[in-house]
């Protein structure tokens, strides 16, 4: 269960733009509209949500740049494609390629925020999810910094929040390109997920999720495989959403930016010397 606190304002920190609505942690609620000055959430564990974080022109500039990638730049994989920018993390490391312009515009857009301190995102992951595609509670690891964020594009979607399987030998997947079976491989604790999830995220068309701290690090996070989400009280944003609960919403083709940072990068001549 969770309470509704209002947000503490004018405390040095996290440069946050006055849309921001700062919904979940750990223990409480907290809710922040219209906000003009700077302000910090003290609590460790936090999801931050900025409905229209982009314009409806961006929007469609961003899928014309996705769709226009040359085709070996997809990715295909059981329940979504997807495209790799920046480079492909690996637990060694990651050979860091320059972002396209395109993408490192919004990168630099939300670096401004300081949600990953003094770094900058260096690597943009790009899924497709079609109507019924989801992808299934995974953790997303240690290769990247314990902050994820994610721009949606053409169609929303529910962001589920599971407990983990803190009391058994079972392990959660982690999200990773080069272990795109990932998906599928704790086919044995999906029985468990219903039980365990309780917190929903809508994402809107043009939103942008910040997932950090504890929330990133002990929880997981997934999209169930659905053409029609139905919005329950456990949907954390339902003040600040044109839905209400009831309401029943079909899926169509959704496009995600999920930008993050990868802290360890490899300089190419040593990765490529190394025997």
């Amino acid at each position: 269960m969770y309470k509704r606190w209002k947000a503490v304002e004018s405390t040095p920190g996290l440069r946050v733009p006055g849309h921001v609505l700062q919904f979940w942690q750990i223990q409480c609620l907290y809710i922040a509209s219209r906000w003009s000055s700077s302000f910090l959430f003290p609590a460790p564990s936090s999801v931050y949500y900025i409905p229209n974080f982009i314009s409806a022109d961006e929007e469609q500039f961003l899928l014309n740049k996705v769709y226009s990638a040359p085709k070996p730049k997809w990715t295909q994989l059981s329940h979504r494609k997807l495209q790799n920018w920046g480079g492909i993390p690996l637990q060694k490391g990651m050979v860091a390629e320059p972002l396209p312009t395109w993408l490192k515009t919004y990168a630099d857009k939300i670096h401004e925020l300081g949600v990953f301190e003094d770094r900058c995102p260096n690597h943009v992951l790009v899924n497709e999810y079609l109507a019924g595609q989801g992808i299934m509670p995974h953790e997303d690891g240690p290769v990247f910094y314990p902050t994820v964020s994610t721009i949606s594009l053409g169609s929303h979607t529910l962001l589920d929040f599971y407990y983990h399987l803190t009391n058994t030998g079972n392990s959660a997947p982690s999200d990773s390109k080069d272990n795109p079976s990932c998906e599928t491989s704790a086919s044995e604790a999906v029985s468990s997920f219903k039980d365990r999830h309780f917190l929903s995220v809508l994402l809107e068309p043009r939103s942008l999720v910040l997932v950090c701290d504890e929330m990133y690090k002990v929880h997981l996070h997934g999209i169930d495989e659905r053409t029609c989400d139905v919005i329950t009280e456990k949907v954390a944003n339902l003040d600040f959403i044109s839905a209400k609960v009831g309401d029943q919403l079909e899926r169509g083709t959704r496009v995600s930016l999920t930008i993050r940072n990868v802290p360890k990068v490899l300089k190419t001549s040593l990765f490529f010397n190394r025997k």
